[in-house]
């Protein structure tokens, strides 16, 4: 082949359906289908895009390690997690579409100063931060409402307090050897890859499924001894069917293998968080709202965690056992004896 076909071959090769293509041909789906909605990812898709490049640099930029503080849930605070936090923030400040924003890292609701915006966004804007100084992947996980106070005032805490079943979208973004951002709005689940030449995430997998049985479990076993009962003995049962044990310590990083391979991710109570320690309004309800989009389930044991009814407080804990229907059913029913 001469230097010529193989030019016009590479140039007749389709470049891919872009997010922002997908966005625009899936609006139609929306419950609302004027374009805030589809705005509000583009926003969270290009602060991903931002800390993207931090997270790549960091350890050249020296923003790798902790801050000396804590922030509200009392854990420390690492750099980037701060850098994470003010860049989704601005994005969805200049966005204009979220009145509000519910944070990981801040003890109260976050007022954009869009008083006509019609959501909300709950965001964890850096999950597993602390294992950016060596290499692992972390992620972005969001929650998005459609907010139910008074257009043109202030945002309230029945925004953020509607029950997971009211999300009108929610997803993550991995930032690993490469940058994903999955996501759904009650659709289906697709997956974006992210494209560092052009500076696109594109679609790379339209129509994600997650198996309903799966060879992997994912857990702390270090906490095995303040584990309830029934944990353990699912995970007896789990090591005599030779599963294999797969735990990054990111919940992203977990969740995501599990959603491709299928398994089971589960960050049950302890002696010593009792209530669990994931949080339920943005980390539990979104994964939950897109693992059921892929054909799995997410439990806190014996409830489903989208059923769950939130308290007054913005950062409820609580458990998580999230992944292939199968084996989340077989820890139900472990459970429930």
């Amino acid at each position: 082949m001469s230097q010529a076909q193989a030019t016009e071959n590479t140039l007749a090769t389709p470049v891919g359906t872009t997010l922002e293509r997908y966005i625009k041909r899936k609006e139609a789906e929306f419950a609302y289908a004027t374009g805030e909605l589809s705005q509000l990812l583009r926003d969270i898709a290009l602060a991903g895009k931002i800390v993207n490049r931090e997270v790549n640099r960091a350890g050249l930029s020296r923003i790798t390690g902790a801050m000396g503080e804590k922030n509200v849930q009392g854990e420390h605070q690492q750099k980037l997690d701060m850098e994470a936090n003010i860049r989704f923030i601005r994005a969805l400040t200049n966005g204009g579409e979220a009145c509000a924003v519910l944070s990981e890292e801040d003890e109260h609701i976050i007022e954009t100063g869009n008083t006509h915006g019609k959501y909300v966004v709950a965001i964890d804007p850096l999950d597993g931060s602390s294992n950016i100084d060596v290499n692992v992947s972390i992620g972005t996980i969001f929650s998005i409402y459609r907010r139910v106070s008074r257009i043109g005032g202030p945002a309230r805490k029945e925004d953020f307090l509607q029950g997971g079943r009211a999300q009108v979208a929610a997803g993550y973004i991995l930032y690993g050897s490469s940058t994903m951002l999955v996501y759904t709005t009650g659709h289906g689940v697709a997956g974006f890859t992210y494209e560092n030449s052009l500076g696109e995430f594109f679609l790379s997998h339209p129509d994600i499924k997650i198996p309903r049985q799966g060879p992997v479990f994912s857990c702390n076993e270090g906490n095995w001894f303040d584990y309830p009962e029934f944990v353990r003995t699912f995970l007896t049962t789990c090591k005599e069917r030779r599963l294999t044990a797969r735990y990054v310590g990111s919940l992203v990083a977990d969740y995501h293998r599990n959603l491709f391979t299928g398994g089971i991710y589960l960050y049950p109570p302890t002696v010593a968080k009792p209530e669990g320690k994931l949080r339920l309004l943005y980390e539990g309800y979104p994964l939950a709202f897109l693992i059921e989009q892929a054909g799995g389930m997410a439990v806190t044991g014996a409830d489903v965690v989208l059923d769950v009814h939130p308290t007054s407080d913005l950062h409820q804990r609580a458990p998580l056992f999230v992944g292939s229907a199968d084996l989340v059913q077989e820890l139900q029913a472990v459970a429930a004896q």
